[in-house]
């Protein structure tokens, strides 16, 4: 699909600036000049496409793309880029010798995985470059280091063996847009392992790193080696206290857009969408249908609640969000034609506003794009 016929008679679609998203990495690079520069582009790039927000990343010079497991990071290869690339999550032994014919880095902290990289690597007359993953109180995936000892004799178990280059080592921060105390102990407590496996093994790491995007934006302290942004490379806070009185300007990078397929008269006293949850008083009234459901990531708890910048004012969505569809309630004075395009999330409705009516995160709504979604890259 042309980026023409896209604008010109898509249904519905999501616009991304590459403009937007140059703006905020080197906003970002700015905060944290000392540092390598890790792009977070699991999820399907946060909803906006992988491989190309990889590619523009890598041409803008970041140093590291992280993905979340095996398949995202061959997705990447397969299309041809050649940055480095981290895999975050955990990938079963069985699959090792892929990461290692792929040229991944793999976060590790099971003896299992660790030994099977290098069994793989071995047999491949090859080193895999590993990243050490330390739990310092996310208690989700890694060493648990609450003991710096233990935490280190396990991690340095792992970097003995024959065929790894413990490249880098990583945790991963619970609360950073939220609790200063507990990000901070989670930093001395990734601190002291790194003391202790300096002291009592000799080992260090050319690549050590915690800060995500509060951090990036909240915490200077914790940049270290590289910091890793994620929802802020694409234009969006964690949290509002992230962006302070002299935030880096984030620009958002998507914008979401579906176009007016038919607009209904009701006499009064119609029932509107599934189970009849709204409905026309007694003067009757109008509806735009837009044809976009929550298949293509219009969140269902929306329905009645949230709205869409519609011309020149934001209009309600008129009972439940459909699979495919949905509704939106119209004044007498609109002046609303099929054909005519309505702003789901954007420059004048924030994604931040759906996700507060949805009970939910910017982060996941983003996500939720479907892939059946064309994506129109601007400013390419």
């Amino acid at each position: 699909m042309t980026q023409k016929t896209t604008r010109d008679t898509a249904r519905t679609w999501a616009e991304i600036s590459l403009g937007n998203l140059e703006h905020n990495y080197r906003a970002l690079r700015a905060c944290a000049p000392d540092s390598r520069f890790l792009a977070t582009v699991k999820a399907n790039g946060y909803g906006h496409g992988a491989v190309p927000m990889a590619r523009r990343l890598a041409e803008l010079g970041a140093d590291y793309l992280a993905v979340a497991c095996l398949e995202e990071g061959a997705a990447l290869r397969q299309a041809g880029v050649a940055a480095p690339i981290l895999i975050l999550g955990h990938t079963q032994p069985e699959l090792a010798s892929e990461v290692v014919e792929l040229d991944l880095t793999q976060g590790i902290f099971t003896p299992e995985l660790a030994k099977a990289l290098s069994d793989a690597a071995g047999a491949a007359g090859k080193r895999a470059k590993v990243h050490l993953k330390v739990d310092t109180g996310m208690s989700r995936l890694g060493v648990l280091d609450h003991n710096p000892e233990q935490a280190a004799a396990e991690l340095e178990a792992l970097c003995a063996l024959p065929h790894l280059e413990p490249e880098g080592i990583f945790t991963h921060f619970a609360n950073a847009d939220g609790d200063e105390g507990y990000t901070m102990l989670q930093f001395t407590r990734f601190l002291d392992v790194l003391d202790e496996l300096k002291s009592k093994y000799g080992r260090t790491f050319e690549i050590r790193h915690c800060a995500a995007s509060a951090a990036v934006l909240n915490y200077p302290c914790t940049h270290m080696d590289m910091v890793r942004p994620g929802i802020a490379l694409y234009g969006h806070y964690p949290d509002p206290s992230c962006q302070g009185l002299d935030g880096p300007g984030l620009k958002p990078v998507m914008a979401l857009y579906s176009r007016v397929a038919a607009v209904r008269e009701f006499p009064a006293g119609t029932p509107v969408s599934y189970g009849c949850t709204a409905g026309f008083g007694p003067d009757g009234g109008r509806t735009a249908v837009l044809p976009i459901g929550y298949a293509d990531g219009l969140h269902r708890a929306l329905s009645n609640r949230g709205s869409v910048w519609l011309d020149g004012k934001p209009r309600p969505i008129m009972g439940r969000v459909c699979m495919d569809m949905c509704m939106i309630g119209l004044d007498a004075a609109a002046h609303v034609r099929p054909g005519g395009v309505a702003e789901v999330f954007g420059p004048h409705l924030p994604v931040e506003r759906h996700a507060e009516l949805a009970g939910t995160i910017q982060y996941e709504l983003l996500c939720a794009v479907a892939p059946r979604v064309p994506r129109l890259y601007l400013d390419a």
